[in-house]
Protein backbone atom coordinates (compact mmCIF):
# COMPACT_ATOMS: atom_id res chain seq x y z
CA UNK A 1 0.00 0.00 0.00
CA UNK A 2 1.00 3.63 -0.44
CA UNK A 3 2.12 5.31 2.80
CA UNK A 4 -0.53 7.93 3.63
CA UNK A 5 0.21 11.57 4.45
CA UNK A 6 1.15 11.99 8.09
CA UNK A 7 2.78 8.55 8.47
CA UNK A 8 5.58 8.68 11.04
CA UNK A 9 8.78 6.85 10.16
CA UNK A 10 11.83 5.77 12.12
CA UNK A 11 10.79 6.92 15.58
CA UNK A 12 9.05 10.08 14.34
CA UNK A 13 12.23 11.26 12.63
CA UNK A 14 10.36 11.59 9.33
CA UNK A 15 6.75 12.44 8.48
CA UNK A 16 5.33 11.62 5.05
CA UNK A 17 4.03 14.68 3.17
CA UNK A 18 3.01 13.17 -0.16
CA UNK A 19 3.86 10.57 -2.78
CA UNK A 20 6.34 11.79 -5.41
CA UNK A 21 6.42 8.94 -7.91
CA UNK A 22 7.12 5.29 -8.52
CA UNK A 23 9.04 3.07 -10.89
CA UNK A 24 9.17 -0.63 -11.62
CA UNK A 25 10.02 -1.70 -8.07
CA UNK A 26 10.52 1.49 -6.05
CA UNK A 27 8.38 4.32 -4.77
CA UNK A 28 9.40 7.78 -3.50
CA UNK A 29 7.78 10.12 -1.01
CA UNK A 30 8.25 13.72 0.03
CA UNK A 31 8.73 13.94 3.79
CA UNK A 32 9.98 16.28 6.51
CA UNK A 33 12.69 15.51 9.02
CA UNK A 34 12.81 16.71 12.62
CA UNK A 35 14.31 20.02 11.54
CA UNK A 36 11.34 20.66 9.27
CA UNK A 37 13.51 20.17 6.17
CA UNK A 38 12.11 18.44 3.11
CA UNK A 39 13.68 15.10 2.25
CA UNK A 40 12.94 12.28 -0.17
CA UNK A 41 12.15 8.84 1.21
CA UNK A 42 12.75 6.02 -1.24
CA UNK A 43 11.51 2.50 -0.55
CA UNK A 44 10.40 -0.65 -2.33
CA UNK A 45 6.84 -1.04 -3.51
CA UNK A 46 4.62 -2.94 -1.11
CA UNK A 47 3.89 -5.60 -3.74
CA UNK A 48 7.61 -6.34 -4.06
CA UNK A 49 7.66 -7.17 -0.37
CA UNK A 50 4.36 -9.08 -0.21
CA UNK A 51 3.41 -10.44 -3.65
CA UNK A 52 4.25 -14.18 -3.92
CA UNK A 53 5.17 -13.63 -7.59
CA UNK A 54 8.23 -11.72 -6.37
CA UNK A 55 9.25 -14.32 -3.78
CA UNK A 56 12.19 -15.68 -5.78
CA UNK A 57 13.56 -12.18 -6.38
CA UNK A 58 12.67 -10.48 -3.09
CA UNK A 59 16.06 -11.00 -1.48
CA UNK A 60 17.81 -9.70 -4.60
CA UNK A 61 15.65 -6.55 -4.68
CA UNK A 62 16.38 -5.82 -1.02
CA UNK A 63 20.09 -6.49 -1.56
CA UNK A 64 20.18 -4.12 -4.56
CA UNK A 65 18.28 -1.51 -2.56
CA UNK A 66 20.81 -1.65 0.28
CA UNK A 67 23.62 -1.44 -2.26
CA UNK A 68 22.14 1.73 -3.74
CA UNK A 69 22.27 3.35 -0.30
CA UNK A 70 25.92 2.34 0.10
CA UNK A 71 26.82 3.61 -3.36
CA UNK A 72 25.23 6.97 -2.63
CA UNK A 73 26.90 7.19 0.76
CA UNK A 74 30.43 6.90 -0.65
CA UNK A 75 29.84 9.28 -3.59
CA UNK A 76 29.81 12.71 -1.98
CA UNK A 77 29.89 15.68 -4.35
CA UNK A 78 27.89 18.94 -4.76
CA UNK A 79 26.39 17.56 -7.98
CA UNK A 80 25.37 14.17 -6.54
CA UNK A 81 22.20 13.80 -4.47
CA UNK A 82 23.20 13.30 -0.84
CA UNK A 83 21.99 10.48 1.41
CA UNK A 84 20.83 11.34 4.94
CA UNK A 85 19.78 8.05 6.49
CA UNK A 86 19.05 4.35 5.94
CA UNK A 87 16.44 2.55 8.04
CA UNK A 88 13.48 0.17 8.04
CA UNK A 89 9.81 1.02 8.47
CA UNK A 90 8.25 -2.23 9.64
CA UNK A 91 9.64 -4.55 6.94
CA UNK A 92 10.20 -1.86 4.31
CA UNK A 93 13.82 -0.78 3.68
CA UNK A 94 14.05 3.01 3.33
CA UNK A 95 16.59 5.56 2.16
CA UNK A 96 16.26 9.19 3.25
CA UNK A 97 18.03 11.53 0.88
CA UNK A 98 18.35 15.19 -0.06
CA UNK A 99 15.31 16.78 -1.67
CA UNK A 100 16.33 18.67 -4.79
CA UNK A 101 13.72 21.35 -5.49
CA UNK A 102 13.50 21.86 -9.23
CA UNK A 103 12.89 19.80 -12.35
CA UNK A 104 14.73 17.09 -14.20
CA UNK A 105 16.36 17.89 -17.53
CA UNK A 106 13.92 15.71 -19.45
CA UNK A 107 11.01 17.86 -18.26
CA UNK A 108 12.98 21.04 -18.93
CA UNK A 109 13.69 20.02 -22.53
CA UNK A 110 10.10 18.92 -23.10
CA UNK A 111 8.73 22.24 -21.82
CA UNK A 112 11.33 24.58 -23.32
CA UNK A 113 12.69 22.73 -26.34
CA UNK A 114 16.37 22.70 -27.23
CA UNK A 115 18.56 24.26 -24.55
CA UNK A 116 21.11 26.96 -25.42
CA UNK A 117 24.52 25.43 -25.95
CA UNK A 118 26.11 27.31 -23.04
CA UNK A 119 23.40 26.13 -20.63
CA UNK A 120 23.58 22.53 -21.81
CA UNK A 121 27.38 22.46 -21.51
CA UNK A 122 27.20 23.90 -18.01
CA UNK A 123 25.03 21.00 -16.84
CA UNK A 124 27.13 18.43 -18.69
CA UNK A 125 30.37 19.69 -17.13
CA UNK A 126 28.81 19.62 -13.65
CA UNK A 127 27.55 16.06 -14.08
CA UNK A 128 30.90 15.14 -15.63
CA UNK A 129 32.61 16.28 -12.42
CA UNK A 130 30.17 14.16 -10.41
CA UNK A 131 30.79 11.11 -12.59
CA UNK A 132 34.53 11.45 -12.05
CA UNK A 133 33.90 10.95 -8.33
CA UNK A 134 31.60 7.99 -9.04
CA UNK A 135 34.25 6.35 -11.23
CA UNK A 136 37.00 7.04 -8.69
CA UNK A 137 34.95 4.94 -6.25
CA UNK A 138 35.01 2.06 -8.72
CA UNK A 139 31.38 2.48 -9.78
CA UNK A 140 29.50 3.01 -13.04
CA UNK A 141 26.20 4.85 -12.97
CA UNK A 142 24.84 2.92 -16.01
CA UNK A 143 21.61 4.91 -16.24
CA UNK A 144 22.74 8.41 -17.07
CA UNK A 145 20.02 10.33 -18.95
CA UNK A 146 18.17 13.68 -18.68
CA UNK A 147 15.50 12.02 -16.49
CA UNK A 148 18.14 11.32 -13.81
CA UNK A 149 19.59 14.82 -13.69
CA UNK A 150 17.79 17.40 -11.57
CA UNK A 151 18.33 21.16 -11.89
CA UNK A 152 17.92 23.15 -8.70
CA UNK A 153 15.21 25.80 -8.90
CA UNK A 154 17.18 28.81 -7.74
CA UNK A 155 20.65 28.19 -9.14
CA UNK A 156 22.03 26.72 -12.34
CA UNK A 157 23.22 23.53 -10.68
CA UNK A 158 22.64 20.02 -11.98
CA UNK A 159 22.40 17.09 -9.56
CA UNK A 160 22.85 13.43 -10.47
CA UNK A 161 20.22 11.13 -8.96
CA UNK A 162 19.07 7.50 -9.05
CA UNK A 163 21.92 5.05 -8.48
CA UNK A 164 19.54 2.10 -8.64
CA UNK A 165 21.46 0.18 -11.32
CA UNK A 166 24.95 1.52 -10.57
CA UNK A 167 27.49 -1.29 -10.32
CA UNK A 168 31.12 -1.87 -9.46
CA UNK A 169 33.55 -2.28 -12.32
CA UNK A 170 37.15 -3.35 -12.72
CA UNK A 171 38.95 -1.82 -15.73
CA UNK A 172 39.87 -4.26 -18.50
CA UNK A 173 37.93 -7.09 -16.89
CA UNK A 174 34.84 -8.73 -18.38
CA UNK A 175 32.15 -8.83 -15.68
CA UNK A 176 28.57 -10.05 -15.61
CA UNK A 177 26.18 -7.11 -15.23
CA UNK A 178 22.42 -7.25 -15.05
CA UNK A 179 20.67 -6.26 -18.29
CA UNK A 180 19.25 -2.87 -17.36
CA UNK A 181 19.41 0.13 -19.62
CA UNK A 182 17.55 2.99 -21.29
CA UNK A 183 17.47 2.79 -25.11
CA UNK A 184 19.04 5.82 -26.74
CA UNK A 185 21.41 6.48 -23.84
CA UNK A 186 22.99 3.02 -23.46
CA UNK A 187 26.03 2.01 -25.57
CA UNK A 188 26.33 -1.31 -27.35
CA UNK A 189 28.31 -3.01 -24.59
CA UNK A 190 25.48 -2.46 -22.14
CA UNK A 191 23.28 -4.78 -24.18
CA UNK A 192 25.65 -7.68 -23.53
CA UNK A 193 25.85 -9.06 -20.00
CA UNK A 194 29.41 -10.34 -20.59
CA UNK A 195 30.93 -7.35 -22.39
CA UNK A 196 33.71 -5.13 -21.05
CA UNK A 197 32.51 -2.05 -19.21
CA UNK A 198 34.39 0.98 -18.05
CA UNK A 199 34.18 4.74 -17.68
CA UNK A 200 33.65 4.84 -21.44
CA UNK A 201 30.19 3.30 -20.84
CA UNK A 202 29.04 6.39 -18.93
CA UNK A 203 30.87 8.61 -21.45
CA UNK A 204 28.48 7.39 -24.15
CA UNK A 205 25.46 8.16 -21.97
CA UNK A 206 26.78 11.62 -21.05
CA UNK A 207 27.37 12.46 -24.73
CA UNK A 208 23.89 11.11 -25.57
CA UNK A 209 22.42 13.30 -22.83
CA UNK A 210 24.11 16.37 -24.34
CA UNK A 211 22.70 15.37 -27.75
CA UNK A 212 19.21 15.26 -26.22
CA UNK A 213 19.59 18.66 -24.52
CA UNK A 214 20.67 20.33 -27.77
CA UNK A 215 18.16 18.62 -30.10
CA UNK A 216 15.18 17.91 -27.78
CA UNK A 217 15.27 14.37 -29.22
CA UNK A 218 16.15 10.98 -27.79
CA UNK A 219 19.19 9.58 -29.64
CA UNK A 220 18.60 6.49 -31.77
CA UNK A 221 19.30 3.24 -29.86
CA UNK A 222 22.88 2.09 -30.36
CA UNK A 223 21.91 -1.30 -31.94
CA UNK A 224 19.91 0.58 -34.58
CA UNK A 225 22.94 2.71 -35.35
CA UNK A 226 24.92 -0.40 -36.26
CA UNK A 227 22.67 -0.91 -39.27
CA UNK A 228 22.12 2.71 -40.19
CA UNK A 229 23.74 5.49 -38.22
CA UNK A 230 21.17 8.28 -38.12
CA UNK A 231 22.83 10.49 -35.52
CA UNK A 232 22.09 13.93 -36.97
CA UNK A 233 23.26 17.02 -35.09
CA UNK A 234 21.75 20.40 -36.14
CA UNK A 235 23.95 23.02 -37.78
CA UNK A 236 23.27 25.53 -35.00
CA UNK A 237 25.45 23.39 -32.69
CA UNK A 238 29.07 24.55 -32.78
CA UNK A 239 31.57 22.37 -34.62
CA UNK A 240 33.56 21.77 -31.42
CA UNK A 241 30.51 20.48 -29.55
CA UNK A 242 29.25 18.48 -32.53
CA UNK A 243 32.57 16.66 -32.88
CA UNK A 244 32.73 16.03 -29.12
CA UNK A 245 29.28 14.40 -29.15
CA UNK A 246 30.23 12.19 -32.08
CA UNK A 247 33.46 11.13 -30.34
CA UNK A 248 31.63 10.33 -27.12
CA UNK A 249 28.95 8.32 -28.94
CA UNK A 250 31.29 6.14 -31.00
CA UNK A 251 29.69 2.70 -31.22
CA UNK A 252 32.84 0.75 -30.38
CA UNK A 253 33.97 1.38 -26.82
CA UNK A 254 37.68 1.39 -27.69
CA UNK A 255 37.11 4.29 -30.11
CA UNK A 256 35.56 6.55 -27.47
CA UNK A 257 37.44 8.69 -24.95
CA UNK A 258 38.21 6.23 -22.15
CA UNK A 259 37.26 8.53 -19.27
CA UNK A 260 34.86 11.39 -18.62
CA UNK A 261 37.78 13.74 -17.96
CA UNK A 262 39.29 12.86 -21.32
CA UNK A 263 35.96 13.47 -23.07
CA UNK A 264 35.39 16.82 -21.32
CA UNK A 265 38.81 17.99 -22.51
CA UNK A 266 37.47 17.81 -26.07
CA UNK A 267 35.40 20.91 -25.29
CA UNK A 268 38.47 22.92 -24.38
CA UNK A 269 39.99 25.18 -26.98
CA UNK A 270 43.18 27.18 -26.89
CA UNK A 271 41.25 30.12 -28.27
CA UNK A 272 37.91 31.54 -27.16
CA UNK A 273 35.39 33.02 -29.57
CA UNK A 274 35.86 36.77 -29.00
CA UNK A 275 33.50 37.88 -31.78
CA UNK A 276 32.36 41.49 -31.84
CA UNK A 277 30.25 43.70 -34.10
CA UNK A 278 31.81 46.89 -32.73
CA UNK A 279 35.54 46.25 -32.92
CA UNK A 280 35.89 45.70 -29.18
CA UNK A 281 38.87 43.70 -27.88
CA UNK A 282 37.76 41.08 -25.33
CA UNK A 283 41.18 39.56 -24.68
CA UNK A 284 41.69 41.38 -21.39
CA UNK A 285 38.25 40.34 -20.13
CA UNK A 286 38.99 36.74 -21.09
CA UNK A 287 42.38 36.79 -19.33
CA UNK A 288 40.95 38.29 -16.14
CA UNK A 289 38.16 35.72 -16.00
CA UNK A 290 40.53 32.87 -16.77
CA UNK A 291 42.72 33.97 -13.87
CA UNK A 292 39.73 34.25 -11.52
CA UNK A 293 40.17 37.99 -10.99
CA UNK A 294 36.42 38.50 -10.61
CA UNK A 295 36.39 42.11 -9.41
CA UNK A 296 38.75 43.29 -12.13
CA UNK A 297 36.73 41.30 -14.69
CA UNK A 298 33.56 43.04 -13.51
CA UNK A 299 35.22 46.43 -13.98
CA UNK A 300 36.40 45.39 -17.45
CA UNK A 301 32.88 44.20 -18.33
CA UNK A 302 31.43 47.60 -17.50
CA UNK A 303 34.18 49.20 -19.59
CA UNK A 304 33.64 47.09 -22.71
CA UNK A 305 29.86 47.37 -22.54
CA UNK A 306 30.05 51.15 -22.49
CA UNK A 307 32.45 51.00 -25.44
CA UNK A 308 30.10 48.73 -27.42
CA UNK A 309 27.22 51.12 -26.83
CA UNK A 310 29.32 54.24 -27.50
CA UNK A 311 28.57 55.52 -23.98
CA UNK A 312 32.05 55.80 -22.51
CA UNK A 313 31.68 59.53 -21.93
CA UNK A 314 28.27 59.25 -20.27
CA UNK A 315 29.32 56.26 -18.15
CA UNK A 316 25.96 54.47 -18.03
CA UNK A 317 23.46 52.58 -20.19
CA UNK A 318 19.71 53.03 -20.36
CA UNK A 319 16.89 50.85 -21.67
CA UNK A 320 17.36 52.00 -25.27
CA UNK A 321 21.03 50.99 -25.26
CA UNK A 322 20.24 47.59 -23.78
CA UNK A 323 17.48 46.90 -26.29
CA UNK A 324 19.89 47.65 -29.14
CA UNK A 325 22.97 45.97 -27.68
CA UNK A 326 24.56 43.77 -30.40
CA UNK A 327 23.77 40.10 -29.85
CA UNK A 328 27.25 39.08 -30.96
CA UNK A 329 28.91 41.13 -28.22
CA UNK A 330 26.34 40.21 -25.56
CA UNK A 331 26.87 36.55 -26.40
CA UNK A 332 30.67 36.88 -26.24
CA UNK A 333 30.59 38.55 -22.82
CA UNK A 334 28.10 36.04 -21.43
CA UNK A 335 29.95 33.03 -22.86
CA UNK A 336 33.21 34.12 -21.22
CA UNK A 337 31.58 34.67 -17.82
CA UNK A 338 29.70 31.38 -17.92
CA UNK A 339 32.69 29.35 -19.08
CA UNK A 340 35.26 30.61 -16.59
CA UNK A 341 32.89 30.65 -13.61
CA UNK A 342 31.75 27.09 -14.38
CA UNK A 343 28.21 28.34 -14.87
CA UNK A 344 27.88 30.48 -11.71
CA UNK A 345 28.00 33.95 -13.31
CA UNK A 346 26.77 35.58 -16.50
CA UNK A 347 23.73 37.28 -18.02
CA UNK A 348 22.09 33.99 -18.97
CA UNK A 349 22.48 32.77 -15.37
CA UNK A 350 20.93 36.00 -14.07
CA UNK A 351 18.00 35.67 -16.47
CA UNK A 352 17.08 32.24 -15.11
CA UNK A 353 17.21 33.57 -11.56
CA UNK A 354 15.06 36.57 -12.59
CA UNK A 355 12.45 34.21 -14.00
CA UNK A 356 12.62 31.91 -10.98
CA UNK A 357 11.44 34.76 -8.70
CA UNK A 358 8.56 35.65 -11.02
CA UNK A 359 10.23 38.15 -13.34
CA UNK A 360 9.38 38.36 -17.02
CA UNK A 361 11.73 39.54 -19.77
CA UNK A 362 10.91 43.09 -20.80
CA UNK A 363 8.87 43.91 -17.69
CA UNK A 364 9.98 46.05 -14.76
CA UNK A 365 8.68 45.33 -11.26
CA UNK A 366 10.37 46.79 -8.20
CA UNK A 367 9.26 43.95 -5.91
CA UNK A 368 10.53 41.34 -8.36
CA UNK A 369 13.81 43.21 -8.63
CA UNK A 370 14.24 43.12 -4.84
CA UNK A 371 13.60 39.38 -4.79
CA UNK A 372 16.14 38.96 -7.59
CA UNK A 373 18.69 41.17 -5.81
CA UNK A 374 18.20 39.20 -2.60
CA UNK A 375 18.80 35.94 -4.45
CA UNK A 376 22.05 37.10 -6.10
CA UNK A 377 23.36 38.69 -2.92
CA UNK A 378 23.04 42.42 -3.66
CA UNK A 379 20.28 42.97 -1.11
CA UNK A 380 19.18 41.43 2.21
CA UNK A 381 15.41 41.30 2.13
CA UNK A 382 15.03 40.36 5.80
CA UNK A 383 16.96 43.47 6.83
CA UNK A 384 15.80 45.59 3.90
CA UNK A 385 19.46 46.49 3.41
CA UNK A 386 21.32 47.06 0.13
CA UNK A 387 24.97 46.03 0.01
CA UNK A 388 27.67 48.34 -1.22
CA UNK A 389 29.85 47.21 -4.08
CA UNK A 390 32.76 46.65 -1.69
CA UNK A 391 30.60 44.29 0.41
CA UNK A 392 30.12 41.80 -2.42
CA UNK A 393 32.00 38.49 -2.53
CA UNK A 394 34.35 38.43 -5.52
CA UNK A 395 34.93 34.70 -5.64
CA UNK A 396 33.19 31.51 -6.73
CA UNK A 397 31.73 31.36 -3.22
CA UNK A 398 29.45 34.27 -4.12
CA UNK A 399 25.78 33.50 -4.74
CA UNK A 400 25.09 32.31 -8.28
CA UNK A 401 24.34 35.21 -10.61
CA UNK A 402 26.00 37.89 -8.48
CA UNK A 403 28.31 38.90 -11.33
CA UNK A 404 28.64 40.81 -13.58
CA UNK A 405 26.98 43.75 -11.84
CA UNK A 406 29.00 47.00 -11.87
CA UNK A 407 27.81 48.09 -15.34
CA UNK A 408 24.21 48.28 -14.10
CA UNK A 409 24.83 49.06 -10.45
CA UNK A 410 22.02 51.27 -9.15
CA UNK A 411 19.86 50.98 -12.30
CA UNK A 412 19.32 47.21 -12.55
CA UNK A 413 15.72 47.52 -11.41
CA UNK A 414 14.97 49.61 -14.49
CA UNK A 415 17.09 47.88 -17.10
CA UNK A 416 16.88 44.33 -15.73
CA UNK A 417 13.71 43.39 -17.58
CA UNK A 418 15.11 44.90 -20.78
CA UNK A 419 18.42 43.07 -20.37
CA UNK A 420 16.70 39.71 -19.95
CA UNK A 421 14.46 40.43 -22.91
CA UNK A 422 17.61 41.04 -24.95
CA UNK A 423 19.20 37.86 -23.55
CA UNK A 424 16.14 35.93 -24.73
CA UNK A 425 16.14 37.59 -28.15
CA UNK A 426 19.83 36.81 -28.58
CA UNK A 427 19.22 33.21 -27.45
CA UNK A 428 21.92 33.18 -24.78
Amino acid sequence: MVLPTGTNLYGNRYIIESKLGEGGFGITYLAKNRKGELVVIKTLKDEVMTNPDFADFREKYQHDFRDEALRLAVCRHPHIVQIENVFHHDSLPCIAMEYVAGEDLWKRVKSRGCLPEAEALRYIRQIGEALTVVHDKGLLHRDLKPHNIMVRSHVSEAVLIDFGIAREFIPNLTQTHTWALTPGFAPLEQYDEQEHRGEFTDVYALAATLYCLLTAKTPPPSPNRVLRDSLVIPNNVSELVRNSILEGMKLQAENRPQSVSEWLRLFESDSDDLSTDKGVDYQNLRDLLKAGNWREADLETAKVMLKVAGREKEGYLNVEHIENFPCTDLRTIDRLWVKYSNGRFGFSVQKRIWESVGGKPGEYDWEIYKKFADRVGWYEMKKDTWKSYDDLTFSLNAPGGQLPCLWWWGVVGIVGGSLFSRVETCKL
